[in-house]
């Protein structure tokens, strides 16, 4: 036992370094051996923890700033291009909680690992934290590995194939049905809205359709390789063109928007748009874009956008304010 505990030494002072060390909690020797004796109950001599900070800084490429340097103790310092930033922790902790692709469990272990990147004293800053994440995360803890295999059946350009659900009405019950299991060649994930998605086309077609990854289960790369070609840009444009993530072709559309949807526009659309001002508080806005797709989004918008162009989605938008009208 004294043996195997002595042949850890070097790990026990790394991992004090990692959690109990920074640029603003400098640890001397004493510290170190301290902080050894009191989690791991192991007395370790000041000479050997010197030499084992010596090896881990030559051997290991550790950078740690020691007493010769700053004349107060020892700290790993940040690696820029390997290390996160706390921020970055922090959006990415962000990001698991808000999302609604991951399912609850696997999103808490996530974030977990994500404070086990940092200090102790980073991770006091945010023990209070909270994150008010929204109702509706998925239960299909499929997704990270769809995520995984999905990402290998496009680099290995193989089809695949699995189940695909939904919701559905039976009777006076709503429940999760499957509702096809298809064959597709896959070439691209999209992140949109909370969701991840997969652009692929379905074995018999050649148009892009999309899948949400969330609702895809017992998904299976085949030997069978994917023989339709799409290049970067035809799935960029894709990607681009389908107003949150509908499929279809793409019409001329010509609106007037509150300049309240500038920033909105601008970050949604701001590749493919042309916008005119007409006053201080209007702008107009053309671009091609699928219907269906932009139609939702203006009737997110209502009083806010105006649709002048084509005929065909003022007609579909009028139809429906008509219908809503019948029962409000």
């Amino acid at each position: 036992m004294e043996l195997y505990e002595k042949n850890g030494n070097i790990l026990y002072i790394l991992n004090i370094l990692k959690k109990y060390s920074d640029e603003d909690h400098k640890l001397s020797i004493t510290d170190i051996r301290n902080k050894i004796n009191e989690i791991y109950e192991i007395d370790i001599d000041p000479r050997t923890i010197r030499r084992n900070i010596n090896l881990l800084k030559q051997k290991f490429g550790y950078d740690i700033s020691t007493y010769n340097d700053n004349k107060i103790g020892y700290y790993i310092t940040n690696d820029p291009e390997t290390d996160f930033e706390p921020g970055e922790i922090r959006a990415i902790i962000d990001t698991f909680s808000y999302s609604t692709f991951i399912e609850q469990r696997m999103a808490k272990g996530i974030i977990k690992k994500c404070k086990n990147l940092q200090t102790v004293y980073e991770n006091e800053k945010i023990k209070n934290y909270r994150i008010y994440s929204p109702k509706g995360k998925t239960n299909n803890i499929e997704v990270i590995k769809n995520i995984e295999d999905i990402s290998n059946s496009i680099i290995h350009k193989n089809k695949i194939e699995f189940e695909y659900w939904k919701y559905c009405i039976v009777g006076n019950k709503i429940t999760k049905q499957i509702v096809s299991t298809p064959k597709v060649s896959p070439y691209a994930l999209v992140y949109d809205k909370q969701q991840f998605y997969m652009l692929g086309i379905k074995e018999g077609n050649t148009e892009l359709y999309h899948y949400r990854l969330d609702r895809i289960k017992n998904l299976n790369e085949l030997d069978e390789k994917v023989k339709i070609k799409m290049t970067e840009k035809d799935i960029e444009h894709y990607a681009d063109s389908s107003v949150e993530v509908f499929s279809g072709d793409e019409v001329e559309i010509e609106v007037e928007c509150n300049e309240f949807l500038l920033g909105e526009v601008m970050e949604k659309f701001g590749k493919n748009i042309e916008i005119e001002p007409i006053n201080e508080n209007t702008f107009k806005m053309k671009l091609k874009a699928n219907p269906l797709g932009f139609k939702l989004w203006t009737m997110r918008n209502l009083d806010l956008v105006t649709v002048k162009k084509p005929a065909s989605l003022v007609n579909s938008i009028k139809d429906v304010i008509k219908e809503a009208g019948k029962r409000y």
